[in-house]
């Protein structure tokens, strides 16, 4: 063997020995505390999640992309955690998380899993992650959570929706939902807004003049109307042209149609961040149920949440009322 391939053979053993190590020094360990009788069924949702957690730290530390085929997950899974994984590599830096499991109408349900999404600002980095599993306990889906205190409010509290198991349908929806924009997902959202959509948009912009003292003009807010293709077709470049996107909801109510019992409307507090751009207002989704695997968006509105310096109202807010169904 000459001294060239004797490098290359050190440089390829060292760069394995790394990655073991990188692999084994920060395992992370998910436990469920309670919710699954199954007690195989369990151990291999446990086994998914550490998995793939551990092997996200690992992928971080070394500067590599995850190795999906370690994880034991099926390809839709894959696919939510690449996509992510493109717009901001994530980590679970708690080397031990406890969480209970969630009974839903087509499996199990883990929430509350701590998230650093490490390209994320220093204000935006923290967040939680939920995962889906079907009944033999197979990990379907991967998505960045809403808050625990907004689901549980939902879940337990919302009159208006009497059936449990579509309370966590809608909520389920709202959050991939919610992580198609942070991981840049155009193909759901081709999917998931009906063809005949109407999309109302807004832009916040900051004028670049002053009054006749000097003072700055204050912010204004651009709308408009557009077709399902005029949005998407937009948000693709600005998918393409973005570092990164962060969409967060701080609020959540939802509201059924007094007739029409498959249609819903979700109104939202967003935050929407990106390397480029920033605002706040009220998202207000009119999502129709009819087929629970496939539902539709058949409006997405958008409006600020302040209106001549003053925080608006609840009868000023796009809601159901609005649309004639």
């Amino acid at each position: 063997m000459n001294t060239n391939t004797m490098k290359k053979v050190i440089l390829i053993l060292f760069m394995l020995a790394v990655r073991l190590a990188a692999w084994s020094s920060e395992p992370v360990s998910i436990i469920i505390s309670d919710g699954v009788d199954n007690d195989a069924v369990k151990a291999k949702m446990e086994r998914a999640m550490s998995a793939l957690f551990t092997e996200a730290g690992a992928a971080y530390e070394s500067n590599r992309t995850p190795n999906y085929q370690v994880m034991g997950i099926t390809e839709d899974a894959m696919s939510d955690i690449a996509g992510l994984w493109e717009n901001s590599p994530f980590i679970c830096d708690e080397p031990e998380v406890v969480q209970h499991c969630l009974i839903t109408g087509s499996g199990y349900q883990v929430r509350n899993i701590p998230l650093e999404l490490i390209e994320a600002d220093e204000d935006d980095k923290y967040h939680e992650a939920v995962i889906n599993f079907d009944r033999q306990g197979n990990m379907m889906s991967f998505h960045l959570s809403i808050s625990n205190n907004l689901y549980m409010d939902i879940l337990k509290n919302n009159k208006e929706i009497s059936d449990l198991r579509r309370r966590q349908l809608i909520l389920d929806w709202v959050e991939q939902f919610r992580t198609a924009y942070n991981q840049k997902d155009i193909n759901f959202l081709e999917v998931i807004f009906s063809d005949d959509a109407l999309i109302i948009t807004g832009r916040v912009v900051e004028p670049d003049l002053k009054n006749k003292d000097g003072v700055p003009l204050p912010p204004k807010v651009e709308m408009y109307k557009k077709t399902k293709r005029e949005y998407l077709d937009k948000l693709k470049i600005t998918f393409k042209n973005t570092k990164y996107i962060r969409v967060t909801f701080d609020e959540i109510e939802v509201k059924m149609h007094p007739v029409s019992k498959d249609v819903y409307g979700v109104t939202l507090h967003q935050a929407y961040t990106s390397d480029k751009y920033h605002d706040d207002g009220y998202l207000f989704l009119l999502w129709d149920f009819k087929d629970e695997q496939r539902p539709k968006i058949h409006v997405r509105a958008w409006q600020p949440d302040t209106f001549q310096g003053n925080k608006i109202t609840d009868d000023q807010k796009i809601s159901l009322k609005d649309f004639d169904i």
